[in-house]
């Protein structure tokens, strides 16, 4: 009787897990569609999805959630276009234009100018917001933004390419975008000097080791860890 029973307990808590496993699974899907400013909390019934741009919070039962893993594409699609229209989703983070990119270079560059490269670092949490989008940012992307910066840098004589104000710039803009990025110092000592990037996708913003020089990173800031 006691073995039986011990069977039974052992298949009730082999299907829980399983059930919290493919809850799990599915709150990471959800987490891989929201806008970068949504943060899904798991609740008792299902989960909370909280909109801290529009202060807004929307409810869903689990098994709504857990037809992003175990639904239909039919169910799926409906879910994912319900998000989007209640603006907690969007089909791919919003590229920045020419124009929003040299407005950023001139004014990063103008702030580094008057409050000096280690008080702008101390200021990027206010404009760099820590929420993350679970998707990883594309090499495509990055590098288009790299282009971007860069050709506004090196088209502007009160910039002139300096790499603080374009490592600045991308990580920035990297990070509004909700896009997971690093902002590094790297040290060199012979001769010495001083290097700012900012890595995300695989892609360094400026490069990393320029003219071949290889730089010690010895300062890491990083946005959207989870």
């Amino acid at each position: 009787m006691n073995r039986a029973r011990r069977s039974v307990d052992a298949q009730r808590a082999d299907r829980g897990g399983r059930a919290v496993t493919e809850d799990s699974d599915a709150l990471v899907a959800m987490e891989r569609i929201l806008s970068p400013q949504c943060r899904v909390t798991r609740m008792s019934a299902g989960a909370l999805i909280a909109d801290w741009k529009r202060t807004r919070f929307l409810g869903m039962a689990t098994p709504d959630i857990r037809k992003l893993t175990g639904g239909s594409p039919a169910e799926r699609v409906e879910l994912v276009s319900g998000l989007i229209r209640a603006g907690c989703a969007t089909a791919r983070p919003k590229a920045h234009s020419d124009a929003e990119v040299g407005v950023w270079l001139h004014g990063v560059h103008l702030l580094i100018s008057t409050l000096g490269f280690g008080r702008v670092l101390r200021l990027l949490p206010l404009a760099a917001p820590d929420y993350a989008r679970a998707d990883p940012a594309s090499e495509e992307a990055v590098a288009r933004l790299k282009r971007a910066v860069q050709s506004h840098s090196r088209g502007s004589w009160f910039v002139n390419d300096d790499c603080k104000t374009v490592a600045v710039t991308a990580f920035v803009l990297l990070r509004r975008r909700g896009l997971r990025a690093a902002l590094h110092v790297g040290l060199r000592e012979h001769p010495f000097a001083l290097h700012a990037w900012t890595s995300s996708g695989g892609v360094c913003i400026p490069d990393a080791s320029p003219r071949g020089h290889g730089f010690v990173p010895v300062l890491t800031i990083s946005g959207g860890a989870q």
